[in-house]
C-alpha cells in the first residue's frame, strides 16, 4: 500500500468501523505505519477489524470505497501477511451509490474482483438507521483528519446555438434517467448486500445447526452408552438377585433341618445334663466325706504330735534333757538339737543347717557343692565343666557364687 495521503486527484484515508459507526480514522500513511509494524493498537489486540479504504477527491467528496477486513494480533499489531492492494481495487471497483460526486467505485464482498477472495471483504449495511454509507459520509464531512478542501472552479455557461426543434423536455428526461439509473444501481447493490447477508446468516445457521446436530449426536451416543451400562447393570442385579433367592431358599432348608437337629440334640443334651447333675451331686458328697476325713486326720495328727512321749522312751529322755541329740553339718559344725526342733530338722536337715548359717537352702547347697568338690564349675563349649582345682572356702557366709568356684582363667575380671 502506498504511503502518500494525497493521491494524484485527491486524498486517501482508512476508517475503522464499530457497528454502524466510524470508531477510528487515520490517513493512509498512518495505516501504512501500522502495516509495517512500527506501532500497534493495544485496544484492537486479537481482533478481526472491519475497515474501509476511502478515496476522496480534492473537494473532499467520496470517489471510491473498499470494505476490507484486517486482523490485529495479541500485541495489537496488524497481520504481517496482509497484502490486499486496496489502492488498485479502489480504482477498479464497480459502480456504487452516489455520495455527492456521482456514483462511487465500490469494492465489497458482494462486489469483489475475481482476482481477490471474498473472505477478505465485508458488505456494508444499507438499512435505514444503520447505513454505513451515511456514517462514512458524516465522518468525511466532519473532516477530522483535516484534509485541505479545494473548491472546484465553476464552468462558464456558454450558450450554444442549436436547432429550434430540440425539445425543452430533454434535460428533464435525462436527469430523470440518471436518477432512475442511480436508484436502480443502489437497489441492486442493496439486493446484493442483502443476499450476501442472507448467505452469511444462512451459513451461520447451518453451522449452528451442524454444531447442534453434532451435540445431539454426542448426547444420543452418551445416552445410548448410559442405557447399555444400565442394561448391563440391571442384568447383573437380576443375576445376583436370583443367586440371593437360591441362597435364601437353601438357608431356609438348612434352618428347618437345623431346627429338627437342634430338637434332637436338645433332648440328648437334656439327658446328658441330668446325668452330669447326678454325677456332680455324687462328687460333691464324696468331697464332703473327704473333707470330713481330712479334718479327722488333722486332728489325729495334732493329737499325736502334742501327746506326751511314753515314759522311759528316747523321746521322753530327750524332753527331760537326760539325753541330747547332736548333728554335724559342714560350715556349721556340731549342733545340739532342742526337743522342739527335732521334727523340723528331720523334715529337711539341709534347710535347717542353712538357716543356722544365715543362708537360704540353694545358696547353702551351692557352697556345700564347692566345699565337697573345690574345682572350677565353668562350663566349656562342649558342655562339660572346667574341673580346674580352686581354693576351698570353708565359711559359707564368705562364699561368692560364680567367683570362688571359678579358676583364674574363668573368674570375672572385676571380682578382685
Amino acid at each position: 500500500m502506498g504511503s502518500a495521503d494525497q493521491a494524484s486527484d485527491g486524498y486517501s484515508a482508512v476508517f475503522f468501523m464499530d457497528g454502524s459507526d466510524v470508531s477510528r480514522q487515520m490517513r493512509a500513511s498512518e495505516f501504512g505505519a501500522f502495516l509495517d509494524g512500527y506501532v500497534g493498537l493495544s485496544d484492537l489486540a486479537d481482533t478481526d477489524v472491519k475497515a474501509v479504504y476511502v478515496l476522496l477527491g480534492s473537494d473532499l467528496l467520496v470517489r471510491s470505497l473498499v470494505f476490507f477486513r484486517i486482523y490485529f494480533d495479541e500485541e495489537g499489531r496488524a497481520d504481517s501477511h496482509w497484502n490486499l492492494p486496496v489502492e488498485k481495487l479502489a480504482r477498479k471497483g464497480a459502480k456504487g451509490p452516489d455520495m455527492g460526486a456521482g456514483p462511487i467505485r465500490l469494492v465489497c464482498r458482494s462486489q469483489c474482483p475475481k482476482s481477490a477472495s471474498a473472505e477478505d471483504f465485508w458488505d456494508p449495511d444499507m438499512t435505514p438507521g444503520s447505513n454505513h454509507f451515511q456514517a462514512i459520509r458524516r465522518a468525511v464531512d466532519a473532516n477530522t483528519l483535516r484534509f485541505r478542501k479545494v473548491e472546484p472552479t465553476p464552468e462558464e455557461d456558454i450558450p450554444v446555438l442549436g436547432a429550434e426543434s430540440r425539445s425543452q423536455e430533454e434535460p428533464e428526461v435525462s436527469a430523470d434517467r440518471v436518477r432512475l439509473a442511480r436508484v436502480i444501481r443502489e437497489q441492486r447493490l442493496r439486493i446484493k448486500t442483502l443476499q450476501s447477508v442472507h448467505r452469511d446468516a444462512l451459513s451461520d445457521l447451518q453451522r449452528e445447526n451442524r454444531h447442534e446436530m453434532q451435540a445431539l449426536r454426542n448426547e444420543t451416543a452418551e445416552l445410548q452408552q448410559k442405557y447399555e451400562r444400565q442394561k448391563l447393570s440391571n442384568e447383573q442385579l437380576k443375576k445376583r438377585l436370583a443367586e440371593r433367592n437360591e441362597q435364601y431358599l437353601m438357608m431356609q432348608e438348612q434352618i428347618a433341618s437345623g431346627e429338627a437337629r437342634n430338637e434332637r440334640e436338645g433332648a440328648t443334651a437334656d439327658a446328658e445334663v441330668v446325668l452330669l447333675r447326678e454325677q456332680l451331686e455324687r462328687r460333691q458328697r464324696e468331697l464332703e466325706l473327704r473333707d470330713e476325713k481330712i479334718v479327722v486326720l488333722e486332728q489325729e495328727n495334732y493329737d499325736l504330735r502334742h501327746q506326751p512321749p511314753t515314759e522311759n522312751s528316747v523321746m521322753d529322755h530327750l524332753q527331760n534333757h537326760s539325753v541330747f541329740l547332736v548333728a554335724y553339718h559342714a560350715g556349721v559344725g556340731h549342733i545340739t538339737l532342742p526337743y522342739d526342733d527335732i521334727e523340723s530338722y528331720f523334715r529337711n536337715p539341709v534347710a535347717y543347717a542353712a538357716e543356722r548359717c544365715g543362708l537360704n537352702e540353694p545358696a547353702y547347697r551351692q557352697w556345700l557343692d564347692h566345699y565337697e568338690h573345690p574345682v572350677c564349675h565353668h562350663k566349656l563349649t562342649n558342655g562339660k565343666p572346667c574341673g580346674e582345682p580352686v581354693m576351698r572356702i570353708s565359711q559359707p557366709a564368705e562364699f561368692r557364687a560364680e567367683v570362688d568356684d571359678r579358676c583364674e582363667q574363668h573368674r570375672p575380671k572385676d571380682s578382685n
